[in-house]
């Protein structure tokens, strides 16, 4: 795998991590998601009606990665609501890499080389470390099963939308429609919500969309180094953004615990070198 290709996944990353921040930072979070996914479809109706259109073939992989990512939001909204942000995102995000490479393995014949399970077995220690103490403090049965439920959703459409970006002919066109069709997302927080929509202060609009257009911006990157590196790879380098995350929470929110926060980043370090090495 190239530097530049870890650069971008490593960005995405970050950006990730920013928009979480955002999300944590949030009083209503369900609002806050479906702002979120608002903020994709701004961009993405502007795109839709400039780029050319991705292969008609792609469009069943931009359907279906429709219908999964509004059962990840929704299943991260309900996880939030029954446990914390630093229980449900690291085991969300940390079963993740396993998950992808493992339907990479089975569905598309993409076989890893043994030094990248074991860069990818790094970087998943240091998510499961990074949240450790909130960890093994014990997890609520509704928030395991909605945090594994929503790390399952995310491994699919990291498949769906790897296979799909490859078919598409054009990355910007796939990315354009993926984003503007979080509309039916945006709708459904949006009807949810619909009594105390519209009293919402505009800082939280602005925020929330704000939010969104980072989170589209992070995954283009993502779909952009899927048609050069292996799902599994790029999926365990994308999930460093547990490790921005916690960083954030340190520098910026005051969360404390920097020792076991640096050997968290110690761990994935090393994950990242070795799958940039071997993949």
């Amino acid at each position: 795998m190239s530097l530049s290709i870890i650069a971008i996944i490593l960005t995405a990353a970050l950006l990730h991590a920013v928009w979480n921040a955002i999300v944590k930072t949030a009083i209503d979070r369900t609002t806050t998601l479906g702002l979120v996914a608002f903020g994709h479809v701004l961009p993405g109706a502007v795109m839709v009606v400039i780029l050319p259109l991705p292969s008609a073939e792609s469009f069943v992989y931009i359907g279906l990665s429709t219908v999964v990512h509004f059962g990840y939001f929704y299943l991260l909204g309900r996880a939030y609501q029954h446990g914390d942000l630093s229980v449900v995102y690291p085991i969300a995000r940390g079963i993740v890499p396993a998950l992808v490479s493992l339907w990479a393995w089975l569905l598309l014949g993409e076989v890893l080389p043994p030094p990248v399970w074991i860069g990818i077995g790094l970087i998943v220690a240091g998510i499961l470390l990074s949240s450790w103490k909130p960890l093994r403090s014990g997890v609520g049965k509704s928030a395991l099963i909605l945090s594994l439920g929503t790390g399952f959703c995310i491994s699919i459409y990291s498949l769906v939308d790897g296979v799909g970006v490859r078919l598409s002919g054009g990355t910007l066109g796939y990315w354009a429609w993926g984003a503007f069709l979080h509309l039916f997302i945006a709708s459904f927080a949006g009807w949810r919500r619909r009594d105390t929509l519209m009293q919402l202060p505009i800082r939280i609009w602005v925020t929330g969309i704000a939010g969104g257009m980072v989170s589209m911006t992070a995954y283009g990157l993502v779909l952009y180094a899927k048609n050069f590196a292996p799902l599994g790879a790029v999926s365990a380098l994308r999930e460093t953004s547990v490790i921005f995350a916690t960083l954030i929470g340190f520098f910026i929110l005051k969360e404390g615990n920097w020792q076991r926060r640096l050997g968290a980043a110690v761990l994935m370090v090393f994950g990242v070198a070795v799958i940039g090495l071997y993949a």
